[in-house]
């Protein structure tokens, strides 16, 4: 960021100079063919000390000498070229604070001084930690978008010089933006913002990554962000490979859930490297994970319906409706638990889990072992008992039930359990009778 930055500055002030930065003599020591666009330093004392520090070679005593040359003429048509000059100076020595401190005075001077203001923003946005640094970063960022607009091509400047550093600052407008808002979590902003800065930098590090962040944390997530994190990390092999390797992680777990498998992820990385956006297809292209209904359409397609689960059972049932394959496969399995209860006529033994008793004839109980797991445990089977109990048991107990599986309701799903009975408890077995002579008579043996 810092050789940016430099790289930056020194264009501002490269600029500046290019306008006549460095001032016509003064007045007195002037022919009569002084170009209408420069500007003329009147005291001769004020041109000197200008040109002194202009002269300079020391970075950081060019810096401190145009400081000084402003606080002794506050007033000179000079003055912000001379804050620019210092500008740039303190960058060369790596005096980064001395650059926003200047940057932010030029702003108060000239409020609309974009070039100052892409500085500020600049360093801005390497200080944003939270929502907060965000808004103010962003607030900035935004002004700044705002007032490029606005930005004429300045005296002395090529115009593929002024296209190169308008491109450049906005750049760093539209991206310090969309990390504010990425702060934020707005994420519509910060994608927009985001847009506007890859569209002028497609390879830059930070944007595709934080870009590919906004994406797939967005509600719903969007795929499209997958596109990013490849661009990201493919960037990041080359500039920061440890960047990369801390950020595939995330990546590549977003994309197995998604997608079911890392099996092309690499390969859309590769892809992605020479690439400057993303294809129109890139979505459509991604196959997603299978669901969980159909998982559950290909279980009875690879397995005999009646050696499945209770569980299995239960979530190819809740899938009847939601596509034809899911219907056949419910038809299978419904077919396949009637003819283990030979048509109602033979009573099934499933364990169980009590969830509630709302009367002696009636038992709400879990029979997935999700349901089972839950905290509470969460019904999906009622159970109509042949006869009252007398001591019912306990919500939370396991136990089994026996009857007949009736009907069922696929969402929320509920298995309707008819003649249900519950086994007899088994006898409790009596502790051995000790005999006390064979006891007393060892006792005496040991003495």
């Amino acid at each position: 960021m810092k050789k940016v930055l430099a790289i930056f500055v020194l264009a501002l002030t490269t600029a500046a100079l290019a306008q006549g930065t460095s001032p016509a003599q003064p007045a007195d020591q002037q022919g009569s063919n002084v170009p209408t666009n420069q500007k003329t330093i009147k005291d001769p004392a004020e041109y000197n000390a200008y040109i002194t520090a202009l002269n300079t070679t020391d970075p950081a005593a060019k810096g401190a000498a145009m400081e000084a040359f402003v606080a002794q003429y506050p007033n000179s048509i000079v003055k912000i070229d001379a804050m620019e000059q210092a500008m740039g100076a303190y960058q060369q020595a790596g005096n980064q604070q001395k650059v926003q401190q200047l940057a932010s005075n030029i702003l108060q001077i000239e409020p609309n001084n974009v070039r100052a203001l892409a500085i500020v923003v600049f360093l801005e946005r390497n200080q944003i930690k939270d929502a907060a640094s965000g808004a103010k970063a962003r607030a900035d960022a935004e002004r700044g978008l705002q007032e490029l607009q606005n930005w004429k091509q300045p005296e002395g400047v090529s115009p593929a010089d002024y296209e190169k550093m308008k491109n450049q600052m906005a750049n760093i407008f539209a991206g310090t933006a969309a990390f504010g808002a990425l702060q934020q979590k707005d994420f519509p902003s910060a994608q927009k913002y985001y847009q506007q800065a890859l569209a002028i930098e497609p390879n830059d590090l930070a944007n595709n990554y934080q870009m590919a962040i906004s994406l797939l944390e967005s509600n719903p997530m969007n795929p499209l962000g997958f596109w990013y994190g490849a661009k990201a990390l493919a960037v990041a092999q080359q500039q920061n490979p440890q960047a990369a390797q801390s950020w595939a992680p995330y990546f590549q777990a977003k994309y197995k859930k998604y997608h079911g498998s890392l099996d092309d992820w690499q390969q859309r990385v590769t892809t992605a490297a020479s690439q400057t956006a993303p294809p129109p297809d890139f979505v459509a292209s991604i196959k997603l994970a299978p669901t969980p209904c159909d998982l559950a359409a290909q279980a009875v397609q690879q397995n005999p319906p009646d050696q499945l689960s209770f569980s299995d059972w239960e979530l190819v049932l809740s899938c009847r409706d939601k596509s034809p394959a899911n219907k056949a496969a419910a038809d299978q399995v419904w077919q396949a638990i009637q003819k283990k209860e030979k048509n109602g006529e033979a009573k099934l033994s499933i364990p169980v889990k009590v969830v509630a008793v709302p009367d002696p004839s009636t038992l709400e109980v879990a029979v997935s072992e999700d349901n089972q797991a839950a905290n509470p445990p969460k019904t999906d089977m009622k159970v109509a008992l042949e006869k009252p109990m007398t001591k019912p048991p306990a919500p939370g107990a396991s136990i089994n039930v026996i009857g007949v599986i009736s009907d069922y309701t696929p969402d929320p799903f509920l298995f309707n359990m008819t003649k249900g009975d519950l086994p007899a408890p088994k006898p409790v077995a009596k502790p051995p009778v000790k005999k006390k002579g064979a006891v007393a008579k060892k006792k005496k043996k040991t003495a």
